[in-house]
């Protein structure tokens, strides 16, 4: 099983088991964060061993590749002082000994390809939890705001809200009343204090006024209508 599809695994049931939790989704986006930095911590850990490996193999290859080459001057050796039976020994070890290589060559071929599929896969891991991370400020905040208005649109719904409106206006009406009781006792009432009094005695005195001007004219109109008669 690849290294990610395992983590995708993992990621899909400890999402499925917040969502039965229904958990928020903040603490989803929190898990999701470290599940890619704990794949990320394994995937050096798994490319740290390999390249261990690839090491050790090296230093071995190198070894086989000493013996082989000395297996051959052995029987060279044996040739030249007509030891025929100790130089085809020899060169059986030398055959063993490259043998051995070529198969550390193939393991050491393997390892590479390995190491090259995990770079690719840690490159492509930190590209995704860069992503994630850039992203995770934002999808917080509009859960955030959503919250809130949800929270605020179940109390426009609650009936609590229309009753307390109710009380509100049953409040105001009591009120009305109150001030209209109040406002009973002043009708038929002289209203004004010192203020209307000083008003209506200036009333007066432009009426007396008025009334001196008129006696005045008709005064002297009198004399002139008693001529034409």
């Amino acid at each position: 099983m690849g290294i990610f599809s395992r983590f995708t695994d993992i990621i899909n049931s400890n999402l499925n088991s917040i969502l039965d939790k229904a958990e928020d989704p903040e603490k989803i986006i929190r898990l999701m964060i470290q599940e890619m930095e704990d794949t990320l911590v394994e995937v050096r850990s798994t490319a740290a061993r390999a390249i261990a490996d690839r090491k050790e193999i090296t230093r071995k290859l190198d070894g086989l590749d000493d013996e082989a080459r000395d297996w051959a001057k052995k029987a060279e050796l044996a040739l030249d002082k007509g030891r025929e039976d100790l130089a085809k020994a020899a060169l059986a070890e030398k055959a063993v000994s490259l043998k051995s290589a070529e198969a550390l060559r193939g393991q050491q071929n393997a390892i590479a390809e390995g190491l090259e599929k995990l770079n690719e896969d840690v490159t492509s891991l930190e590209a995704k939890l860069a992503d994630a991370k850039s992203r995770q400020q934002a999808i917080v905040a509009r859960h955030r705001t959503a919250t809130k208005r949800l929270e605020v649109r179940k109390r426009l719904h609650d009936y609590r809200i229309d009753d307390a409106l109710l009380r509100f206006e049953s409040f105001e009406r009591r009120m009305d009343n109150l001030e209209g009781h109040v406002e009973s006792y002043d009708l038929g009432t002289k209203r004004g204090g010192l203020a209307q009094e000083i008003s209506d005695l200036e009333s007066q005195d432009a009426v007396e006024r008025e009334l001196e001007e008129l006696k005045s004219r008709r005064a002297g109109k009198a004399p002139k209508d008693a001529e034409r008669g």
